[in-house]
C-alpha cells in the first residue's frame, strides 16, 4: 500500500497498545485455517494488516458529483485526483517531504508494473488503460501528522473495491451534498458502512452553492440520530477552500469549513488512533468469534452424537434451503414486502386525497358563504396552512406504516436479525415538497370600480328612462319626466344589484376552480414525493433482507459442508476430536473476552 518505500508519517497507533490486539487477530487466523474457513482468515489478515498500519488511513467515498475528489485535493494540499474526469482510480496520498506520483498498472498478461509519473500532471497518465490505483506523496501537515488519504472510485452500490477500501480503512468521510437531505439509499449505505468502520465523519460538500445548507445538515443529523448512527456532519465547500489557497485569504480559507474538518480528524481520529483501531478491530474479532464458533459447534454436535448426526445433518439441510428460499423472490418476506409496500402505496395515496378532498369541501363551504374578494391572501395563507398539516400527517402515517411492514417482514426472519435500517419518512418542514407547487391563484374578477358601477347604473336607467318617457309621451309629456326618471333610478339600481350579485357568483366559481387546481397540483407533486420515498425505503428493506438471507445461506452451507467433511474424516476417533473443538470453542471465549477488555467500556 505505500506509494513510496522510506517514506513514513508520524507514528500515530503505538505498537505497544496494538500488540494484544496482534496477537489475539494471529491465534483466531490460526483458528480460522485450522476451522477450513479461509474466507474469515482473509478479512482477519486484512484486519492485521490495517492494525499493524502505525499510521490513520481515512479512505473518502460518496456519490459521484459531491466533490469527493475536490475535498481530497483540500485535505492534502495538492491536485492528486482527477475532479473533471470520468475515469476513476483509487488514489492513495501518503507522506513525503517531496511530491512524487506512481501508477500500478496491470500488464496484458496479468502481472502488474509501476510507472512514476510527474506529479505536478498525473491526469494524461491516468487516463490510459490498465491503470489500477495512482500513489502519491506530499509533504501535507495532515499527512505528515500520520494519516494516509484514499479516494474511493466511483459509487458504493456493489463497487468491490470501494468497499474494500473501506474495510482496510481506520476512518471513513462519507461525502454528500448540501443541496438535498440523505435519501434513504445513504442511510442504508452508512448502516453498512458502520457494520464495517465505526468511524465515520458525515461531510456536507458544497456549502457555497447552497445558502440553505445550514437546515440541510439539521436535517442529516435528525436522520442519522433516527437510524441510530450518532455520526458527525461536518459542512464544508472544498472549492472555496481551494479559492482561498490561490488567493491567500484566511477568512474565505475559514468560511470554506475545511480548516474545522482537519481539526477534527486531529481531535477525535488522529488524536484518538489506538482507541478508533481497538474499537474496529474488536468489532471484526467479535464477528469473526461468532462465525468460527458456529463452524466449531456444528462439527462437535454431529461427532458427539452418531445417532442424531442425520437429524443435524437433516436441520442444516433445512436451514440452507430456508436460506435459499428467504433469497429467491418467490420467498415469504418477499411476498410479504412486495405486497405491503403496494397496498401501502395505494393507502398512502388514499389517504392524501381523502385529506385533501375534506379541505376542498371545506374551502367550497366557506367560499359559498362569503364573497371571496374580501379576504383572498388571507384564505389562501389559511389554505396553505392547512395543506401542509394535511401532508404533514400523511408522512406520518406513511412512517408508520411504514415500520409495521418492516416489522412483518421482519418477522419472517430469525429474532436476532429483524434489526432494519428505516429512515424516518416524516416532515420536519413540509413546505419543502409544497416548495414547487404554485400559489393559489388570484380572482381575475375583482370587485368593480366606482367608475364601473356607475356605468352599469347608467345603462339599467337608460332603458327605464326611454321606456316609461316614451309611453308618458302619449299622454303629452316629456320624454324626461318624474315617472320616467323615478323608473330609471328604479331600473338603474336593480342593474347594479343584478350586476354585484352576478359578479359574486363569478367569483366564486372562479374561487372554486383556484382551490381544485391548487390541490390537483398538491396531489401531483406530494404523490410523487411519497411515492419516491416509499420505493425507496421498499428498496432499502429488500436490499437489507436479501442481504441478510444471503448470509444465513452461505453459513448454513459453509457449516453443512465442514460438518460433512469433518464427521468424516473424524469419525472413527470422534471423541479426540469433540475435546478438540471444546478446547478451540473455550480458546474462542477467552479470545472474545480478551478483546472486549481491550475497549474500555
Amino acid at each position: 500500500m505505500s506509494a513510496a518505500a522510506g517514506l513514513t508519517a508520524a507514528t500515530v497507533k503505538h505498537p505497544d497498545a496494538m500488540a494484544p490486539l496482534i496477537r489475539i487477530l494471529d491465534e483466531l487466523r490460526e483458528t480460522a485455517r485450522s476451522a477450513g474457513r479461509d474466507d474469515l482468515g482473509s478479512r482477519l489478515n486484512m484486519v492485521r494488516a490495517r492494525v499493524s498500519d502505525p499510521r490513520v488511513r481515512l479512505v473518502v467515498v460518496g456519490h459521484p458529483k459531491n466533490g469527493m475528489s475536490t475535498l481530497v485535493n483540500s485535505l492534502v494540499g495538492a491536485s492528486v485526483s482527477a475532479t473533471n474526469s470520468d475515469l476513476s482510480v483509487p488514489v492513495i496520498v501518503e507522506y513525503g517531504p517531496e511530491p512524487t506520483a506512481t501508477l500500478v498498472r496491470q500488464t496484458e498478461y496479468g502481472r502488474t508494473e509501476r510507472q512514476s509519473v510527474d506529479p505536478l500532471d498525473p491526469g494524461p497518465a491516468l487516463a490510459t488503460q490498465g491503470v489500477v490505483r495512482a500513489e502519491f506523496t506530499q509533504p501535507s501537515p495532515l499527512l505528515a501528522d500520520g494519516v494516509v488519504v484514499m479516494d474511493a472510485p466511483g459509487a458504493l452500490g456493489d463497487n468491490r473495491t470501494t468497499w474494500s477500501m473501506i474495510a482496510a480503512a481506520d476512518a471513513v468521510l462519507y461525502v454528500g451534498n448540501a443541496g438535498a437531505e440523505l435519501a434513504m439509499e445513504q442511510i442504508a449505505e452508512l448502516q453498512r458502512i458502520q457494520q464495517i468502520c465505526p468511524t465515520v465523519v458525515c461531510v456536507l460538500n458544497k456549502i457555497d452553492v447552497f445558502p440553505h445548507w445550514s437546515h440541510t445538515q439539521q436535517r442529516n443529523r435528525e436522520l442519522l440520530d433516527a437510524a441510530g448512527l450518532g455520526f458527525a456532519v461536518a459542512p464544508v465547500s472544498a472549492e472555496l477552500h481551494r479559492q482561498a489557497g490561490t488567493t491567500g485569504n484566511y477568512q474565505r480559507d475559514i468560511e470554506s469549513g475545511v480548516p474545522q474538518l482537519i481539526d477534527h480528524l486531529r481531535d477525535y481520529v488522529i488524536a484518538r488512533a489506538d482507541a478508533v483501531a481497538l474499537e474496529a478491530g474488536v468489532g471484526d474479532i467479535r464477528l469473526v468469534c461468532d462465525h468460527l464458533a458456529l463452524t466449531l459447534r456444528t462439527e462437535a454436535d454431529a461427532l458427539r452424537d452418531p445417532h442424531r448426526r442425520a437429524e443435524i445433518t437433516d436441520q442444516l439441510v433445512r436451514a440452507r434451503d430456508e436460506a435459499e428460499q428467504l433469497r429467491q423472490r418467490t420467498a415469504n418476506w418477499q411476498v410479504t414486502l412486495v405486497d405491503g409496500g403496494t397496498e401501502l402505496m395505494a393507502d398512502i395515496e388514499h389517504d392524501l386525497r381523502h385529506r385533501l378532498r375534506s379541505l376542498i369541501r371545506d374551502a367550497e363551504a366557506e367560499i359559498a358563504r362569503t364573497d371571496p374578494a374580501r379576504r383572498w391572501k388571507n384564505f389562501g395563507a389559511d389554505l396553505d396552512a392547512r395543506i401542509c398539516e394535511a401532508v404533514e400527517e400523511n408522512f406520518a402515517v406513511a412512517h408508520y406504516r411504514s415500520v409495521e411492514l418492516c416489522e412483518q417482514v421482519a418477522a419472517k426472519f430469525p429474532a436476532h436479525n429483524r434489526a432494519a435500517p428505516l429512515v424516518d419518512l416524516r416532515l420536519a418542514n413540509p413546505g419543502e415538497v409544497l416548495e414547487t407547487v404554485q400559489p393559489l391563484e388570484p380572482l381575475e374578477s375583482a370587485k368593480a370600480g366606482v367608475t364601473q358601477q356607475f356605468l352599469t347604473g347608467l345603462r339599467g336607467s337608460y332603458g327605464g328612462i326611454l321606456m316609461v318617457g316614451l309611453a308618458t309621451s302619449l299622454l303629452g309629456m316629456s320624454l324626461v319626466n318624474w315617472y320616467s326618471a323615478g323608473a330609471g333610478i328604479l331600473l338603474g339600481v336593480n342593474a347594479l344589484w343584478d350586476d354585484r350579485k352576478n359578479r359574486k357568483l363569478r367569483r366564486r366559481a372562479e374561487a372554486k376552480v383556484a382551490v381544485a387546481r391548487l390541490m390537483d397540483d398538491v396531489i401531483f407533486q406530494v404523490g410523487k414525493e411519497s411515492r419516491n420515498r416509499l420505493r425507496a425505503m421498499q428498496r432499502v428493506l429488500r436490499d437489507h433482507f436479501t442481504e441478510i438471507a444471503t448470509e444465513a445461506s452461505r453459513g448454513a452451507d459453509e457449516a453443512l459442508r465442514l460438518a460433512e467433511e469433518n464427521y468424516g474424516k473424524y469419525g472413527d476417533r470422534g471423541q479426540e476430536r469433540i475435546a478438540e473443538l471444546e478446547a478451540r470453542l473455550g480458546n474462542l471465549r477467552v479470545l472474545r473476552d480478551q478483546a472486549d477488555g481491550l475497549v474500555p467500556v
